[in-house]
């Protein structure tokens, strides 16, 4: 078939939406498909869509669904989707009535949908490859990793003002990674970094080096407001770093609602003490990275590229264009 992925992510950003929709075009070709990624539907004859965000890609579901109505229409559902558009958002609801399936980036989100649409959903875990080379970890630090754009949904200071709490006997060091979506983000972690010894900005960096960043960490921290299964967990997972997270419904669709590493989302002290646990309590820290390796299987891509197959088997009898 000849597919269309619709990403709101622009070519060459490192948005996780973007990240996303290169690699289920990998896998798409993979399984025998002709696949075309761009930002919005440009009119060309496609057999099949597959459009990341209910309202941001509203125009272009609408559209090929008006032009194509018997064509496959897959809509991908982001963390702003389920957790705040599809209840405010007429376009959004849209998006959801006139899918031929929903994908879920995690099982949690289920609850998240009417009820008429909840038969349309299917869950594919994203998916990264394990790395077997452990990079050394910085000397003297016990490195925390952050990574994430710099934007209000991520709470993206939490684990910097976490980190003023230590005691000074602590080694924990905060690296945090993405870029800083508009001026006033980028003054704040400036600021931030000259006020916090334990906190620095690396700004966008590029996929392998943050790979190698956080696979050296020993720790990943994930304090957004809500995800809809954010990539970085799976790509802990991967490397083998145990993850702290905010509890939200899209940590613990892929973690499990008794994950030992949860915090309260939003509160500092919960998260410092978090922190200092998992630095100095060796059994807690062997507890969070038995419980994240324990995860790994739901990450790996033969798994996705499974359910991508089956997904597609669904629509088997589909006539190409």
């Amino acid at each position: 078939m000849k597919v269309c992925i619709i990403t709101p992510a622009p070519a060459l950003s490192c948005l996780g939406n973007r990240v996303t929709a290169l690699r289920w075009a990998r896998i798409l070709r993979g399984l025998g498909n002709r696949v075309t990624v761009m930002q919005t539907w440009n009119d060309r004859p496609f057999d099949m869509m597959v459009a990341l965000h209910a309202r941001r890609s509203a125009a272009s579901i609408q559209r090929f669904h008006k032009h194509h109505p018997q064509s496959p229409l897959i809509v991908a559902l982001t963390g702003t989707d389920l957790y705040g558009d599809i209840k405010t958002s007429k376009a959004a609801r849209k998006s959801l009535e006139l899918a031929s399936r929903l994908i879920l980036l995690q099982p949690l989100g289920i609850k998240e949908l009417p009820q008429q649409a909840r038969g349309k959903a299917r869950v594919i875990y994203q998916s990264v490859e394990r790395r077997p080379v452990k990079v050394p970890p910085l000397k003297g630090s016990f490195e925390v990793c952050v990574i994430g754009h710099l934007r209000s949904v991520k709470d993206p200071f939490r684990t910097a003002l976490a980190a003023r709490l230590l005691p000074p006997t602590s080694r924990i060091l905060v690296s945090h990674l993405g870029a800083a979506l508009g001026p006033a983000m980028a003054v704040r972690a400036r600021t931030e970094m000259r006020r916090n010894p334990r906190y620095r900005w690396l700004g966008e960096v590029a996929h392998g080096k943050a790979s190698r960043i956080l696979a050296r960490s020993q720790l990943l921290v994930l304090t957004s407001r809500l995800e809809g299964g954010a990539n970085v967990v799976s790509e802990a997972l991967a490397a083998n770093v145990p993850i702290v997270s905010s509890r939200i419904a899209g940590s613990i669709g892929i973690l499990g609602a008794d994950y030992p590493g949860y915090f309260p989302f939003g509160n500092t002290h919960a998260l410092t003490t978090l922190l200092q646990r998992a630095e100095i309590d060796r059994q807690f820290y062997k507890a969070l990275r038995n419980r994240c390796r324990r995860r790994a299987p739901l990450i790996a891509p033969a798994r996705e590229r499974r359910t991508w197959k089956k997904l597609l088997s669904e629509f088997s009898n589909h006539r190409a264009l």
